[in-house]
C-alpha cells in the first residue's frame, strides 16, 4: 500500500492547539482569580520556574499577559481560519468561572468570554475542543485545601465541569478532563505535581504516595465528569488527555526490555483506567506491597468502571529510553538514559517521528478507541528578518516527518484518528520554561522572554504550508 497522493479520511478535524493561561493574560480582568499557573515566574532550560506563594513584588510571572489574547483573539481566529482551521483546542481557565474554586455560583463575566470566544469559532466553522484542566486551578483550592490531595475538589471540579458543560451544551462537541494527567509520574518534579494536582509537597513525605492518591481523586473526577457529560448531551464526545512518551529499551537485553515495559505500564495505567475503567493488577500489587493505604472507596471504583472515555485525546512530542537499574520500579526523574538513534532539539527533546506511529498503533491495540493528536510539535529559536520574514523549514520538516507516520498509521495500519492539532499553533509562554523564546507557532508573536515587544502577529513560512496541508486534506504529505 502506498500513501502517496492519499488524502486523510473526509471531515479529518485539522487545527491547532494551546492553553488559556499560556495565551491568554488578563490574569486580573473579568473577575479571574488567582490561579497556580500565575504564580510560576520565569525560568529556562536549566532553571526551573520558581514557584511563589502567592503573587510577589518584583518577579515576572509570563502568563500575567502571555499574549493578550484574551483582548485579541478575534484577530487570531481570522489568522487561524485563513490557514483552514476546522478545529481549535483550547482551555477554559477554571478561574474564570470559579474565581476561588470553591464558590457556589459562578462568574457570568467568565463565562461570557468563553461564549464570545466559541461563537467567534464557530463563526469562522471552526469547531472548538476544549479541556476542563489544562496545568491550571484556582490557587485558593491549593491554599485552603492542598490540592488534589483532598477528596473535596473533586466536587468543586464536578461543579466546574457541569457550568461548562450546560453552558456550552450546544458549542462544543469535543472535550478532555485533564490535560497530561500522567505526567505527574515524574512525582520528584514540583512544577509537574504542582500543574497536575496543585500539590506543593512538604519535607520528608512520600511524595509516590501522594502522586497515586492525587490521581485518583482526579481519576474519580474524570469519570464522573464524563457521566455528567453524557446526561447533559449525549452527543458529547469526551476523551482523556495523556502524554505519550513511548519508553523503549536501550538494548535487547531481557532486562531492559522488561524494564522498559514497567516504565510503560507505569507511565500509562492512567490511560488503563480512563479507558478500561479499572486499575491494572500490578499497580494494586505496588499500593499493596508499598502500605500506601489510599483513600479508594467501593464507589469510587464504580464510578471508574461507568464513566470510561469515547477517545484518546495524546500529545506527542519525544519518545524516552531506559536501561535495567535492577529493580522494577521506575522513576522517571532518574531512569532516562539518552537513545543514541534519535536526535534531540534545542531544549534536550528526543525528536523521533517513527515514535508516533507506534504510539498510535499501541494505543489502538490496548484500548481500541479512537484517537486525537490534540498536542505535536517543536520548540525551537525562531530569527525575524528585517522585513518581518520567520523561515522555520525546522519547523515544516519536523511537522511533515511526523504527519508521514501519522499517515501511514491511518492508512496501512488501520488507526481511528479525529484530527490533528499542532501545539501552539500562535507562539505562546512555554509551560516548562515560561519562555516566549521557546517557539511553536505558525504564526509569531513579537514578544520577548521579559514581556516586551509589540505583541504584533506575524506568519511565519509554516503558516503558508499549513494552510495548503489543510486544503489537499494531506495528499501531499508522502
Amino acid at each position: 500500500m502506498t500513501i502517496k497522493g492519499r488524502a486523510f479520511p473526509e471531515g479529518f478535524l485539522w487545527g491547532g492547539a494551546v492553553a488559556a493561561h499560556q495565551l491568554e493574560g488578563g490574569y486580573k480582568e473579568g473577575g479571574k482569580g488567582l490561579s497556580t499557573a500565575d504564580i510560576m515566574t520565569l525560568g529556562t532550560n536549566e532553571r526551573p520556574r520558581e514557584i511563589t506563594d502567592g503573587v510577589v513584588a518584583g518577579k515576572y510571572y509570563p502568563n500575567h499577559q502571555a499574549i493578550d489574547f484574551y483582548h485579541r483573539y478575534p484577530e487570531d481566529i481570522e489568522l487561524f481560519a485563513e490557514m483552514g482551521f476546522k478545529c481549535f483546542r483550547t482551555s477554559i481557565a477554571w478561574t474564570r468561572i470559579f474565581p476561588n474554586g470553591d464558590e457556589s455560583e459562578p462568574n457570568e463575566a467568565g463565562l461570557q468570554f468563553y461564549d464570545d470566544l466559541f461563537d467567534e469559532c464557530l463563526k469562522n466553522g471552526i469547531q472548538p475542543v476544549v479541556t476542563l484542566a489544562h496545568f491550571e486551578m484556582p490557587y485558593h483550592l491549593v491554599k485552603q485545601y492542598g490540592g488534589w490531595r483532598n477528596r473535596k475538589l473533586i466536587q468543586f471540579y464536578l461543579n466546574f465541569a457541569k457550568v461548562c458543560f450546560e453552558r456550552y451544551r450546544d458549542k462544543v462537541t469535543y472535550w478532555m478532563t485533564f490535560n497530561e494527567i500522567n505526567n505527574q509520574t515524574n512525582f520528584e518534579s514540583d512544577g509537574a505535581m504542582l500543574t497536575d494536582s496543585g500539590i506543593i509537597h512538604q519535607p520528608g513525605e512520600n511524595r509516590e504516595r501522594w502522586m497515586y492518591q492525587a490521581a485518583h481523586y482526579e481519576l474519580v473526577a474524570s469519570a464522573a465528569a464524563v457521566q455528567l457529560g453524557h446526561q447533559i448531551n449525549p452527543d458529547f464526545q469526551i476523551g482523556c488527555m495523556i502524554a505519550m512518551c513511548p519508553i523503549y529499551p536501550l538494548t535487547a537485553a531481557p532486562a531492559d526490555v522488561l524494564f522498559a515495559q514497567r516504565a510503560m505500564q507505569t507511565r500509562f495505567y492512567f490511560a488503563d483506567v480512563h479507558c478500561n475503567g479499572t486499575y491494572p493488577q500490578w499497580l494494586r500489587n505496588r499500593f499493596e506491597s508499598e502500605h500506601f493505604n489510599l483513600d479508594i472507596t467501593a464507589e469510587d471504583l464504580k464510578i471508574l468502571q461507568a464513566g470510561t472515555v469515547d477517545y484518546i485525546g495524546f500529545s506527542y512530542y519525544m519518545s524516552f529510553t531506559v536501561k535495567d537499574t535492577g529493580k522494577l520500579a521506575y522513576n522517571e526523574e532518574h531512569d532516562l538514559v539518552k537513545n543514541p538513534y534519535v536526535k534531540a532539539s534545542d531544549w534536550g527533546w528526543q525528536v523521533d517521528p517513527v515514535g508516533l506511529r507506534y504510539a498510535m498503533n499501541w494505543f489502538t491495540d490496548r484500548y481500541h478507541l479512537p484517537l486525537f493528536i490534540v498536542e505535536n510539535g517543536l520548540g525551537a529559536i525562531d530569527k525575524k528578518t528585517a522585513d518581518n520574514q520567520i523561515h522555520d523549514d525546522y519547523r515544516i520538516d519536523y511537522l511533515t516527518d511526523h504527519l508521514r507516520q501519522i499517515k501511514l498509521a491511518v492508512l496501512e495500519d488501520g488507526v481511528d484518528l479525529i484530527g490533528y492539532t499542532p501545539w501552539g499553533c500562535i507562539d505562546l509562554v512555554a509551560a516548562s520554561t515560561g519562555q516566549m523564546s521557546k517557539r511553536y507557532g505558525f504564526i509569531y508573536v513579537d514578544e520577548n522572554d521579559d514581556g516586551s515587544g509589540s505583541l504584533k502577529r506575524y506568519k511565519k513560512d509554516s503558516f503558508t504550508w499549513f494552510q495548503h496541508v489543510i486544503a489537499t486534506n494531506g495528499a501531499e504529505i508522502e
